[in-house]
């Protein structure tokens, strides 16, 4: 560990010690932190607690397997056991009912995995499959268009995200409890796509194409529109919820009135905690709006469990499905009668909130130093927005009033065709996507045992994901491809970084 090492001042933005190099003579708090957000000029040395991307929640441990895994670091020694317990809930595996284990049973009866654990390893990122194996961190989501006024005017309303397929439902489950059927799974083959950079250096693109393959209850809905998508990284989750809404919809631009060719656009959901329509900040298409529904929805959808929010034990069994509604499920009065009772369900919301993100590392590095300027010069920090202070009436005290990096702005933006999956969901079209948080991409690798990115795994590489934006990120990417092999090796020794 290294916070010995560390000035006691760059723990918390509260500090105003910390503040005065870089906010003297400015009055109001909003003014202090508008000016500690602004986008860096000097590409010389590093920014005032540039290290820290998690403020002082931020992680200083052994950069192993287990980098995603550590709690806040600002967290005081009595919540720890809470942090402790839900990391024993997200690893749990749960089991059929009727079993002994009253509190781990109700799984399914349809279900893409039996633990939180299962898809997002070490709480990092998921992967694709490979040839003859079963989808195991990455679902395929369905759904078709609205087939009546009332689909319609739900989906304007932001009531609903989209419609369902009528037998198979909102996603595949490529596993089943004992005596109720799976639903299929999927095969993905690649065509090689080459990509000439200057200088002549050539990269392949991996252009995935995907089939709904054994699919056991009849055939699709011939409208049914899928959308494949691996399991993303948890960490830092709270922090980003704490992100005031008015510093997201602020970078928001959807007609485009400034004439950037960016045109982010904030995406708005149903939140059934509070019965209204808000702000969506997670999953890659901003399609929930609270670590707690998050949780929740991963629950019913990937593994068939009733939680407080969501308490119908049947998961995603549609009613098509009649023999899956009938088996046996974990609803228990002991358990609140639901099959994650409130208080493991609690402690699993306070987990996700909690995973810190892990320091950068080589910051003031010449070359680390030297792609920063160049991802700033190619304006991908138009989406990837690098900080933000979040709120001071944040949940949770560790994620208060905190100066962060996660470089994104948490807005959808059209990336153009090649990335498209040609599923509209909500006000998000078929080819926009959130921008993803880049903290902790460079310990992909070390985390995950692989280097696959974006939405379905499909990069091999940063530089290949790089290569896939387009749309909104074109001109962008354009400025990377003409780069210098030097150039290139310095703009992906700074993604390493984070």
């Amino acid at each position: 560990m290294f916070k010995a090492h560390l000035p006691l001042c760059a723990g918390s933005f509260l500090i105003s010690a910390c503040l005065v190099p870089f906010t003297a003579g400015i009055g109001s708090e909003r003014e202090r932190v508008l000016a500690v957000i602004q986008p860096a000029e000097n590409f010389l040395q590093p920014e005032p607690y540039e290290r820290r991307s998690g403020g002082a929640a931020t992680v200083f441990e052994m950069l192993n397997r287990n980098a995603f895994s550590h709690s806040s670091a600002n967290m005081s020694f009595e919540r720890e056991l809470n942090f402790k317990v839900g990391n024993g809930i997200f690893k749990k595996i749960w089991v059929s009912a009727p079993s002994s284990t009253l509190s781990s049973d109700g799984l399914g009866p349809l279900f893409n995995a039996r633990a939180c654990q299962r898809c997002h390893l070490k709480d990092g990122r998921g992967h694709p499959p490979v040839a003859g194996e079963k989808a195991k961190t990455m679902v395929v989501k369905l759904s078709i268009s609205p087939r009546n006024a009332d689909g319609q005017a739900a989906i304007l309303k932001h009531r609903v995200h989209s419609i369902p397929e009528p037998v198979y439902g909102s996603q595949l489950q490529s596993f089943s409890v004992q005596g109720v059927q799976s639903e299929g799974d999927i095969e993905v083959t690649y065509e090689e796509v080459p990509v000439v950079l200057a200088g002549g250096e050539v990269v392949s693109l991996r252009k995935p194409t995907y089939r709904l393959t054994a699919l056991q209850y009849g055939r699709l809905h011939p409208g049914t529109m899928i959308s494949p998508r691996i399991a993303p990284p948890v960490i830092g989750m709270g922090l980003l919820e704490a992100i005031p809404e008015a510093d997201i919809t602020r970078n928001a631009d959807p007609e485009d009135r400034d004439g950037d060719g960016i045109s982010g656009q904030v995406r708005k959901v149903w939140s059934d905690e509070s019965q209204q329509v808000v702000l969506g900040r997670f999953g890659w298409k901003a399609g929930q709006p609270t670590v707690l529904q998050q949780v929740a929805s991963a629950f019913r959808d990937d593994m068939g469990i009733s939680t407080p929010l969501y308490p119908d034990p049947y998961g995603e069994c549609t009613v098509s499905q009649s023999t899956c509604r009938t088996v046996p499920h974990g609803d228990e009065p002991a358990m609140d009668g639901i099959e994650a009772g409130a208080t493991i369900f609690d402690l699993l919301v306070f987990y996700a909130r909690n995973l810190g993100v892990p320091a950068r590392r080589k910051v003031d590095d010449p070359q680390v130093l030297e792609g920063k300027r160049l991802f700033y010069e190619s304006r991908c920090t138009a989406c990837h927005v690098p900080k933000f202070v979040t709120r001071r009436d944040s949940i949770g005290s560790e994620q208060s009033f905190q100066l962060i990096w996660p470089y994104s702005d948490l807005l959808l933006h059209d990336m153009g065709e090649g990335l498209a999956d040609h599923r509209p969901e909500g006000n998000a079209t078929g080819r926009e996507w959130r921008t993803p948080p880049l903290w902790g991409i460079g310990l992909t690798e070390t985390v995950s045992n692989h280097t696959l990115f974006l939405h379905d795994g499909r990069a091999r590489s940063l530089l290949e994901a790089i290569l896939w934006h387009g749309g909104e990120a074109e001109p962008a990417k354009q400025r990377v491809m003409k780069m210098t092999r030097e150039e290139r090796e310095a703009l992906l020794a700074f993604l390493e970084s984070l």
